[in-house]
């Protein structure tokens, strides 16, 4: 560890120097080492988690706490109350649960917040022990391992992404990023994202304007819960600015501190006031407070401009942190440049690892079987391309890279119709999955403001693959994934992946029986998107498109949205299984956008064919929408449905208050009959599920709660929700009811006046055979 010399430093906006902090922690590791030789132990720097490093390193400055400095002043900012986060900090802990961990793990972490919790009562605590304290409680927190294995959660793509209010998720250009045992993902919210999810059917040209940076937490990378504004118009900046007047905020990450206890969020902006173009540090106490300035730095070391153009913050599993980013002009020269050890509010001279004379943009890394891998994407404005990757050649991440390469799996949809927004790594107790987290802002399909699209990335052979699925399941207990029921095995469905007029659309491979040489375009499409495929010519003709995809064995349905004009002999849509057989869909005659589908479509496994083809005299094919969809395959196991997560339904309210629960809240039931809580489940197939619902009675006198169990509108038996004692104290019930295949109701019906029990959480499974 280091601090750098004054001439390696940038200046602050008020003009002062920034100089060596008077805390520097290569100082105290020196001193921490001496006093520990004394007693014939030294530190190692042998990390398990992303903070092991640097949390040895807290222990040890807790254990001779004597030699610390006096604490300096509280942070502009924080809470008279709670000037460091650590008080918030504990609270939000002291609600885990010791049944949901295993025990080597919950013994570490509650020793760290027993310890947390007498520094944070300590009013005579300095800054250095209270920050030494927050980083020991976070670390063991990040070490919890569950008890169980979790369950599988859905990942549904192509959609406007709600929280766990129903209330819209805005997170242009930000990150996730997993702090103790929480992922928290941060983002800009612009006012055009309110705009485009009004209206999704045109363009809102340069609609930026910054409104505020949300932060939303979770457990399980699914379902996210609103946390707060960390930053809005009126965050203060020095000389009596405030960032409303900035003319961008841009792309984001956070990193936290351990040496501060401070998080600390890198954000694009230009301040006309402040020097133009630069990286804004703002710093809080906790993942979902107030953010207040830090810094302004306008030039990296090294880098040929000031700004950056596009970034993100990539944390190393040595718990160091980096800004992974471009030159700001032009954007051909990609870097990573280390975060300042002491307090994170600098970049460090930045190493530049490529260099591509076409720019990209969407710079962002992730770490793969001990290669770190940058990713970017072609610089045209925001738009979908394929996408571009550097390999490092060595083992760290400002060494080597090799010369770049398209990531697999890219190429057929342009990267799900994105370009690369960040990476998170989910570390599983059974393995680590990457998932590419996309960017879908762009003017090809209108702005795609508000969008986001996450796909897994995994190692395919010597080399990454991303694997472009619309809906995918994430256990982020085991870090396993699969494939989701409804998946779209179709690529590029609706045609949104070139953001301009061709003559070969992306993912498609045009054929021509007869007729002129060039038959396919693309036109404006249905339901007001901007492009469909259009086969067709003014004279005699005949031709389409094909495209080739890998299907599981099973029966499937596929569909489109055609119209048609002029003269045609022809038009159908057909998919051709491995085993040879072919499926036909015939498209009728129609002026105006139809829905066609063909369902019971048995496919062997393998690669199946699709094929648009049509053929005439003189007239145009158009269409949109395609799908091959699975439809059978099962009831996944393990699904989890949680009770304040829409579309359940609580007849009551979602609260917190009561510890122990999964997710963000739980259902608490008005007290009466009818006062219902419902969830909506999706079978693949028919038959018996297995039923689990969590649940707290802790009703005075020990009385059960009854509910009559209601699946489709129909009574299939009663429930007895009996005591369990507290209302901190959770259990569950397991009934046996039959589903249907795609989606069902399932309702709790209370029987008495009492109402419910608190309801957490309903899991659902295949019933035993």
């Amino acid at each position: 560890m280091h601090v750098h010399s004054r001439h390696c430093l940038t200046s602050d906006l008020n003009g002062t120097a920034a100089t060596r902090d008077s805390w520097n922690p290569g100082a105290f590791e020196q001193r921490v080492n001496s006093a520990h030789a004394a007693k014939g132990t030294t530190m190692t720097r042998t990390p398990r988690t992303p903070m092991k490093r640097r949390a040895m390193l807290v222990a040890a400055l807790l254990s001779v706490s004597t030699v610390l400095p006096q604490a300096a002043q509280a942070a502009p900012g924080d809470t008279a109350a709670d000037p460091h986060g650590l008080t918030t900090t504990v609270a939000d802990y002291r609600t885990r649960v010791p049944a949901e961990y295993t025990a080597d793990s919950w013994k570490p972490f509650a020793e760290a917040l027993t310890a947390a919790d007498g520094v944070a009562k300590n009013a005579s605590a300095s800054e250095p022990e209270v920050a030494a304290a927050k980083t020991a409680l976070v670390t063991a927190a990040a070490d919890l391992e569950a008890a169980d294995e979790g369950t599988f959660q859905t990942i549904t793509n192509n959609t406007f992404w709600n929280d766990t209010s129903g209330n819209p998720i805005y997170s242009q250009g930000g990150g996730v990023f997993k702090f103790g045992d929480t992922y928290y993902w941060y983002g800009v919210h612009y006012l055009g994202a309110e705009s485009y999810r009004a209206n999704p059917t045109r363009k809102y040209d340069n609609e930026v304007s910054f409104v505020s940076i949300p932060v939303y937490s979770s457990r399980d990378l699914v379902n996210w819960k609103f946390e707060n504004r960390i930053a809005t118009r009126s965050t203060a900046l020095p000389n009596s600015g405030n960032l409303g007047q900035a003319g961008w905020v841009g792309r984001l990450g956070v990193s936290y501190n351990e040496n501060t206890g401070k998080y600390v969020l890198l954000v694009q902006a230009y301040l006309p006031s402040h020097g133009g173009d630069g990286v804004l540090f703002l710093q809080g106490g906790t993942p979902t407070g107030a953010f207040t300035y830090g810094h302004f730095q306008t030039q990296i070391t090294n880098s040929p401009t000031t700004g950056t153009g596009d970034q993100t913050i990539f944390t190393d599993d040595d718990g160091r942190d980096y800004l992974v980013f471009s030159n700001r002009s032009g954007r051909a020269r990609a870097f990573v440049g280390k975060l300042r050890e002491s307090d994170s509010l600098r970049v460090e001279p930045a190493v530049q690892i490529g260099y591509s004379a076409d720019g990209r943009e969407g710079n962002a890394m992730f770490k793969l079987d001990g290669r770190y891998y940058h990713a970017a994407s072609d610089l045209h404005g925001w738009n979908t391309s394929v996408t571009h990757v550097l390999e490092s050649t060595g083992g760290t991440v400002q060494g080597s890279y090799s010369g770049e390469y398209t990531l697999a799996g890219t190429e057929l949809d342009y990267s799900h119709v994105t370009q690369t927004g960040f990476f998170v790594t989910v570390k599983g107790t059974k393995q680590h999955t990457v998932v590419f987290a996309g960017d879908r802002w762009a003017d090809f399909a209108w702005n795609g403001l508000g969008y986001n699209q996450w796909m897994p990335v995994t190692k395919d052979g010597a080399r990454p693959r991303f694997h472009s699925v619309s809906q995918w399941q994430l256990n982020a207990t085991t870090g396993e994934w699969r494939v989701g029921p409804d998946n779209n095995f179709v690529l590029n469905p609706d045609f949104q992946a070139d953001r301009v007029t061709v003559s070969a659309l992306t993912g498609w491979t045009n054929f021509r029986d007869s007729g002129p040489s060039s038959l396919v375009t693309n036109v404006a499409g249905a339901n007001g998107s901007r492009f469909a495929l259009q086969i067709g010519a003014g004279q005699s003709f005949s031709g389409g498109v094909r495209q080739q995809v890998a299907v599981p064995a099973g029966n499937y349905r596929m569909f489109l949205h055609a119209k048609t004009s002029g003269s045609l002999s022809a038009t159908q849509m057909t998919v051709t299984d491995a085993a040879g057989t072919t499926r036909t869909l015939t498209i009728p005659a129609s002026g105006g956008w139809t829905r066609r589908e063909l369902a019971g479509i048995p496919l062997s496994a393998g690669t199946a064919t699709v094929t648009i083809r049509a053929a005439g005299g003189n007239g145009y094919l158009a269409v949109d929408g395609l799908g091959l969809v699975k439809t059978d395959g099962g009831t996944p196991v393990g699904q989890r449905y949680e009770a304040e997560t829409a579309p359940a339904v609580c007849r009551g309210t979602i609260d917190s208050n009561q510890a122990g629960f999964s997710g963000t809240g739980f259902c608490n039931g008005d007290a009466a009959v009818g006062a219902y809580a419902e969830f909506t489940v999706d079978a693949a197939q028919a038959g018996p599920t297995a039923l689990a619902f969590r649940f707290a009675n802790g009703q005075s006198g020990g009385a059960a709660r009854p509910a009559n169990l209601v699946v489709n509108g129909a009574v299939v038996g009663t429930v007895s929700f009996e005591s369990t004692g507290a209302w901190t104290t959770w259990s569950a019930k397991s009934v046996t009811a039959s589903l249907n295949a795609g989606g069902n109701t399932v309702r709790l019906d209370p029987t008495t006046a009492v109402g419910l029990a608190n309801l957490d959480r309903l899991d659902v499974a295949a019933a035993a055979a």
